[in-house]
């Protein structure tokens, strides 16, 4: 029977750590704080800290935070937003969803937006771009804040799989008008549910997704100041939350260690795009260690026979999913990851003979 390798292990992470989130379980549930308290405060607190932002905001996942940061932005009927053709559909729907038209651009070698193909997206109905930084790689954050100042464009980062990721020394989520995070269990910084979060330094921005995550109330004065929805990150998500971004350095090195691993072991392969960038300030914590093969389907199925679970995001372009009833105006970048995209498992919590099986398994696919 083929070894079982799987993408992550959850239950593996809290053994790792299980006092401190028994503590903080027990901590949560002795005192009867659920919704709104000092747990989800000390980890707002903590996140804008690491991030390097004056404000965070506790949000119930990631589609919340873009699309409460397109709504404090003002977006909405009849304005244009610019989003890259090679993302998770959320990216998108939170433009759909504020009325706006989302207005795809393709991606570069590093699966992110093409910072050189923006401005010929750029019409008078422009009002803003979401940069996905995606797999733990930054997007091209000068160039695109840039473009947005020369435009008068607002910048929100939909940083949800980028969490430590640096560019220049800037973080991952301050430079933009919002950074935007989930804590899906899948991601570097994983809860035990869904959960999310907005990073800012303005405070009129902090203040709006404070209120409108909890239906438009200030929690403080009673006063509602708009029609808002139910999107609070839950306290008890929050206290794990804590727990682990206390880890999330070690957590990151040991991801870039194991990302050399796959480097040493696979870079002699033709048919093999890695993703070691190596451009200068560019800082890559691998969230996913995401590759490309030219043999597509055929190399992601031969791992999965051989019991190990890889991602392959995304077959089809969300734009070719005929009722989002997106405009496709030709994205070759796109259509060529998605033929070749294939990520494989890296965690925290995977062993190092894992790695080598894994590594050992590819090469025997490309009879190395």
């Amino acid at each position: 029977m083929a070894r079982k390798v799987r993408f992550v292990e959850p239950a593996k992470v809290y053994e790792l750590i299980k006092k401190e989130l028994d503590d903080a379980y027990f901590d949560v549930m002795n005192k009867g704080a659920l919704i709104d308290q000092s747990h989800l405060k000390d980890f707002e607190a903590n996140l804008a800290k690491y991030v390097g932002s004056k404000y965070a905001v506790g949000l119930n996942s990631g589609y919340d935070a873009l699309h409460m940061s397109l709504r404090a932005a003002g977006i909405g009927a009849g304005d244009e937003v610019i989003v890259p053709a090679h993302t998770f559909v959320a990216t998108t729907s939170a433009v759909v969803n504020v009325n706006a038209t989302p207005v795809l651009v393709d991606v570069a070698k590093d699966f992110n937006i093409d910072a050189d193909k923006i401005e010929e997206a750029i019409t008078p109905k422009t009002k803003g771009i979401i940069a996905v930084h995606l797999s733990g790689y930054m997007a091209n954050m000068p160039r695109i804040m840039q473009i947005a100042e020369q435009h008068n464009l607002v910048v929100v980062e939909d940083a949800c799989q980028s969490l430590g990721s640096s560019l220049n020394g800037k973080m991952a989520g301050s430079i933009g008008l919002t950074g935007c995070w989930s804590f899906y269990p899948f991601k570097i910084l994983g809860g035990y549910g869904d959960g999310g979060a907005i990073t800012t330094n303005d405070p009129a921005v902090a203040d709006y997704a404070r209120r409108m995550r909890y239906n438009g109330e200030d929690r403080e004065t009673g006063e509602y100041h708009g029609h808002g929805f139910t999107c609070l990150l839950d306290n008890l998500q929050a206290a794990f939350l804590d727990v682990k971004l206390r880890y999330l350095p070690s957590w990151i090195e040991r991801r870039k260690a194991l990302a050399e691993i796959y480097r040493r072991g696979l870079s002699d392969i033709p048919d093999l795009l890695l993703p070691h960038y190596d451009r200068v300030g560019f800082d890559h914590i691998y969230q996913n260690y995401t590759i490309r093969s030219k043999q597509g389907n055929e190399f992601s199925d031969y791992l999965k026979s051989n019991g190990i679970e890889v991602l392959t995001q995304f077959r089809k372009p969300y734009y070719k999913h005929e009722r989002l009833k997106l405009e496709d105006r030709g994205f070759p970048e796109t259509e060529a990851i998605s033929r070749e995209v294939c990520s494989l498992p890296m965690n925290v919590e995977i062993t190092l003979e894992e790695v080598e099986y894994i590594i050992q398994t590819v090469r025997k696919f490309y009879g190395k």
